[in-house]
């Protein structure tokens, strides 16, 4: 399966072994905002736990159960969006796209850009028929990503799941379907898909 693109700024592909040191390092940059709005995000991670998650992460991809990506500044090895295709279903088939960016990268357009990749991904390589964004009500950020992208708001999700601290939360719920990406991407989104990657 086809694990690697390049969008204008950045090479996405899916993790690998390695991986664990520069993950960490993204993560523990981004960690203040990391622990206020991902329910993962409970202790701050080692080096050898992250190498550990981008092992499984690699497995779970290869067998088509989780599809995790990370992004890259082009050119270099440095993390700047993690994200991905989570939660499919290949009975339909759909995915969820979960999405955090390191924080000297916030602010700046690599989470839509990424994401708009995705989106591409989804919908041109793996034959999705719905891709859908859930944040919580509260992350401001994560809403409005959905919100440039195009996806549809379909609704909300009351009380659906717990935030980091263990409190309840309202989920919002955005998607598009491929005739939606036809309309809204017209053939801007895709990136240039790469058979291999060094």
């Amino acid at each position: 399966m086809l694990e690697a693109f390049e969008t204008a700024r950045m090479l996405v592909r899916a993790p690998r072994e390695g991986d664990g040191a520069e993950t960490t390092a993204a993560i523990l940059e981004t960690w203040d905002d990391l622990h206020a709005t991902m329910p993962w995000a409970r202790t701050e991670p080692t080096v050898e736990e992250s190498e550990a998650f981008a092992r499984k992460a690699r497995g779970d991809f290869l067998e088509r159960r989780e599809l995790h990506l990370r992004a890259f500044l082009a050119g270099t090895e440095t993390l700047v969006v993690c994200g991905g295709l989570h939660e499919v279903d290949w009975t339909v088939p759909s995915a969820e796209i979960g999405y955090w960016c390191r924080a000297r990268f916030q602010g700046q357009g690599y989470v839509s850009e990424a994401v708009r990749a995705m989106l591409a991904y989804g919908f041109e390589r793996l034959d999705m028929q719905r891709i859908a964004i859930h944040c919580d009500e509260r992350n401001v950020r994560s809403r409005r990503v959905a919100e440039r992208v195009g996806l549809t708001f379909e609704g909300v999700l009351r009380n659906e799941a717990r935030d980091a601290q263990g409190a309840l939360r309202n989920t919002l719920v955005f998607a598009m379907t491929p005739a939606e990406f036809a309309t809204k991407s017209a053939g801007r989104w895709s990136p240039r898909y790469l058979d291999s990657v060094t």
